[in-house]
């Protein structure tokens, strides 16, 4: 299950461009929480702590109780994160206010775990999958998913539909997208495509082969 985040909040007044980039010198994030049966709000977040808030997470598909000025707060789902394409720097924030009944759909970060034994045989471990989207309730969203790869020898592939997924978390991906493979070592495959290639050579007997000597 995916931690809950703590974030203080101040609402703003909805403003033009300059308004903005003021903000964001001054230090915050022009933010706006919508959904969930709740009037949108438009608010701004302290960027450092908000950059400190994504350290120390998984992925930027994380569970965050807004604080808000005043009093009261307000569980969300961090939904989309606008960056400078050039700096970096966080630009916008939207928050999709949850309760507990509300579906989240999530971009979380994939992890292999175990050793494959087509890697011990010589073979190389390739994933394919470093992301999967997945829809569950609040209460189930994890922070990180693993799948094992321990019984995958060279040839083989780990496919969505055979992942042991943690409880209440369906990915979105069809049964057969591969997660991970096992392949030949590049030398290997190699060494492969040689024997091949001599196999293939035609063989000169007789006169071919004094000509050919000849020649």
């Amino acid at each position: 299950m995916s931690t809950t985040h703590t974030l203080k909040a101040e609402p703003r007044k909805r403003t033009g461009s300059g308004v903005l980039n003021q903000m964001r010198r001054e230090g915050f994030v022009p933010s706006v929480v919508y959904g969930g049966g709740t009037e949108c709000r438009n608010l701004k977040v302290n960027e450092k702590a908000f950059k400190d808030l994504i350290a120390h997470s998984a992925s930027e598909n994380i569970l965050v109780t807004l604080e808000l000025e005043g009093g009261g707060s307000q569980s969300a789902f961090l939904k989309q994160v606008q960056h400078h394409p050039i700096s970096g720097r966080v630009l916008h924030i939207d928050f999709l206010a949850v309760n507990k009944d509300t579906e989240i759909t999530a971009s979380i970060p994939l992890e292999l775990t175990g050793g494959a034994a087509g890697v011990k045989a010589g073979g190389v471990l390739e994933q394919m999958l470093h992301a999967v989207e997945i829809v569950s309730l609040p209460k189930d969203l994890p922070e990180m998913l693993h799948a094992a790869v321990d019984h995958l020898g060279i040839g083989d592939a780990l496919h969505v539909g055979e992942v042991a997924w943690p409880s209440g978390v369906k990915p979105t991906y069809a049964d057969d997208v591969v997660v991970a493979l096992v392949g030949k070592a590049r030398v290997a495959e190699e060494e492969d495509a040689a024997g091949e290639a001599t196999a293939e050579a035609p063989e000169l007997i007789g006169d071919e082969a004094k000509g050919e000597a000849e020649g």
